[in-house]
């Protein structure tokens, strides 16, 4: 029988994707179902078939998993966040554990046997995020903030996701009724038109310290805002005004105009006070982070060694290490980021580090061509991993160890494969885990020179 498009089949989930959908196998086909559990027994709708796989969703769950539980949340399903709250915690962290390594295995022909270390599961699996950004939109009654439905720009409304602090939801559930009341209408992405685009929300994990940066299309005055959030809220310490008219996915714009304090917020990571302004890159779970530095800090073995930095954001990966190297240089492409992380070091008396402004590619390759070789390169790169460039000047300054950091495990794994193919050799794969409930996951892998 060939399966169509609203087809009702009988399925058995045998595993999880990376992505966090239930697979079964129908008639030799794998049959994605999100939702579901291992050992769930479903009465599945397909809504979707190629060649050689097929997407469903559950019409009925006949015999439920053992591994299901609640977890809450009343969204759950429609915004597009979460993919794991209705089975445990253990669960989760078997699941990414087991897919960090299989994609090593599978993108990087790796043989992973005996390299791959236990996950370094949360403590906290909720309220963790440091960090919101609600888009905003026009409801039945007025604005709205919350999430994007999957794969999609509908806004699903939520007004206290249960992975950040409840008072990220006060805050913005405020900024609404103010704006609603003074005619500041939200955006719409067909026309283009309207004002207020996202509601950016930034918290200091230890010092309790918020930032409030209001995405808008044109520029718009905060005075009045700016002061009755202050009184409202005393832990806000800087109102924000980005400005981004462009017709695009990208949250900030490059117009950034304080309205309380000088734009900044700071935080305690790993004993160390960080300064944050709205673009710096920080990890969004602290106290997760600061367990991820250490295992790469525990994989460079940085002590009297120099270390690179690449995409080092405000620094925080080489500032953790810096009273053990003898000498740190980062390099990042987002200038307030780098303005944030010569503070950082600044402030907390660190004297041995060095950050320069330009994309990883480019410092890279300046690095080799002037012969510099530092002993250990550490890289924490974007979604889309390390550029062809990036790595063949890497393997050019032939640094003793290659601590990489990534938040998409199959780029890693694909990075990994080209060093492995320039000299170098796969020792460690560790995941760790940021983003409880969601599908993504760190992982830290080590690479020696051969």
């Amino acid at each position: 029988m060939t399966m169509k498009k609203n087809d009702i089949i009988d399925l058995e989930i045998t595993d999880i994707s990376s992505e966090g959908s239930g697979v079964g196998r129908y008639e030799g086909m794998a049959v994605f179902v999100p939702f579901t559990a291992v050992g769930d027994v479903l009465r599945c709708r397909i809504v979707k078939v190629n060649k050689s796989y097929a997407y469903g969703i559950v019409d009925t769950v006949v015999s439920p998993s053992s591994l299901r539980a609640d977890r809450g949340c009343g969204v759950f399903g429609k915004c597009g966040g979460c993919a794991y709250r209705h089975i445990g915690y253990t669960e989760e962290a078997r699941i990414k554990e087991h897919n960090v390594e299989q994609v090593f295995r599978r993108i990087g022909g790796f043989d992973t046997a005996g390299l791959t270390e236990p996950i370094v599961a949360a403590i906290d699996t909720d309220r963790y995020r440091n960090k919101a950004q609600y888009p905003v939109a026009a409801g039945t009654q007025g604005s709205v903030f919350g999430f994007y439905a999957p794969r999609s720009h509908r806004v699903i409304q939520c007004d206290d996701c249960l992975l950040e602090p409840r008072i990220f939801g006060e805050i913005a559930s405020y900024v609404l009724s103010y704006s609603d009341s003074c005619g500041i209408a939200p955006y719409d992405e067909t026309t283009c038109t309207g004002t207020l685009r996202h509601i950016y929300i930034r918290q200091g994990r230890h010092t309790g310290q918020i930032m409030v940066c209001l995405v808008c299309r044109v520029r718009t005055d905060l005075t009045e805002l700016a002061v009755l959030l202050k009184a409202k809220f005393s832990d806000i310490q800087a109102v924000v005004l980005s400005v981004n008219p462009d017709a695009t996915n990208v949250i900030l714009g490059k117009e950034l105009i304080p309205y309380l304090g000088d734009g900044c917020i700071e935080d305690i990571m790993c004993d160390l006070r960080i300064r944050l302004s709205p673009a710096s890159f920080y990890q969004i779970n602290t106290d997760q982070a600061e367990r991820l530095y250490a295992k790469v800090c525990e994989y460079a073995e940085p002590e009297g060694k120099s270390v690179l930095d690449l995409y080092c954001g405000a620094g925080t990966i080489g500032l953790s290490m810096a009273h053990l190297a003898s000498r740190i240089t980062g390099a990042e492409i987002v200038p307030q980021a780098v303005e944030n992380a010569v503070y950082n070091a600044r402030v907390n008396g660190i004297s041995n580090v060095e950050f320069i402004c330009a994309d990883a590619a480019k410092a890279a390759t300046r690095f080799a061509d002037e012969e510099l070789s530092p002993d250990i390169i550490v890289t924490d790169p974007p979604r889309k991993g390390c550029d062809g460039l990036t790595l063949s000047s890497m393997v050019k300054m032939a640094p003793e160890r290659i601590v990489m950091v990534s938040c998409d495990p199959s780029t890693a794994a694909r990075d990994c494969r080209i060093l492995s193919e320039n000299g170098y050799t796969l020792r460690k794969i560790c995941a760790v885990d940021l983003y409880p409930g969601t599908p993504h996951c760190e992982c830290v892998v080590l690479m020696t020179r051969n």
